[in-house]
């Protein structure tokens, strides 16, 4: 009888890690900030139909890189629990804390049971209300939580997004100022100094009634930035469904 080679606990873990860190390093960047009306998302997506950032429920939004497969089934799985959630208790107990944990422990449970970890990372934001704080959690491969504030890198070259944003971000900037901040970050970062890969953008707006999510045209992208760049203008402004929104890509 043969025996397999022995790997110990600790070096699984390392090579999961490893593996999940190198195939989300491979993903277009993603950018989350939060501006004085709200919570603005700007991801590089060469894709008009395949949408990393969506709507999960009235005041709450999605954003993920890596995996499209992947990210997609806890898009779904998350808007599920949402309606599950404000179908039988009420629509204000639905909250991004409760999406967040619900994704740390899927995740979780995968990097530790599944040969094969997720190779996504996301974030779960909600935009608050009546002068409540905005809520921003980063939800990692293995399931880590981290509450984040102001802003928000993901994806490849994320280090030096964040170490870009840290040193120009400002509390208080209008949805024009945060839009231009997340551009140019992303654009500093593309090795082969590209300004014309397509946009994906959108917003959760604290004034609008019910539903803050909303994607930005083309249009209205390249009047707040003035940077000409290509955005996601194929879906047009306005609310979308949960159950119909995004469906991501790597």
């Amino acid at each position: 009888m043969s025996m397999g080679f022995y790997v110990s606990p600790e070096q699984q873990m390392k090579d999961k890690a490893d593996f999940a860190r190198k195939g989300i390093s491979r993903g277009r960047p993603l950018v989350v900030l939060e501006y004085a009306g709200g919570i603005v998302f700007v991801a590089e997506n060469p894709s008009s139909h395949l949408h990393k950032i969506a709507e999960i429920y009235d005041r709450i939004a999605f954003a993920a890189v890596g995996k499209f497969s992947e990210l997609e089934n806890l898009r779904v799985a998350g808007v599920r629990l949402a309606d599950i959630r404000g179908y039988a208790y009420g629509r204000e107990d639905v909250t991004s804390r409760a999406i967040a944990n619900f994704y740390s422990q899927n995740l979780g449970q995968i990097f530790i049971q599944e040969p094969k970890p997720y190779e996504i990372e996301l974030c779960v934001a909600e935009v608050g209300t009546e002068g409540a704080a905005n809520a921003l959690y980063h939800v990692l491969y293995d399931g880590t939580v981290v509450d984040r504030k102001g802003f928000l890198a993901m994806g490849g070259q994320s280090d030096e997004l964040n170490a870009e944003l840290q040193r120009s971000y400002s509390e208080g900037l209008d949805l024009g100022g945060a839009t231009d901040l997340a551009v140019r970050t992303l654009r500093a970062a593309t090795p082969s100094g590209d300004s014309t890969a397509r946009l994906e953008v959108a917003v959760l707006e604290r004034g609008r009634p019910r539903r803050s999510f909303r994607r930005l045209s083309q249009e209205e992208v390249t009047a707040r930035t003035g940077t000409g760049a290509r955005a996601g203008a194929a879906n047009g402004a306005g609310p979308e469904t949960g159950a119909g929104a995004a469906k991501g890509s790597t």
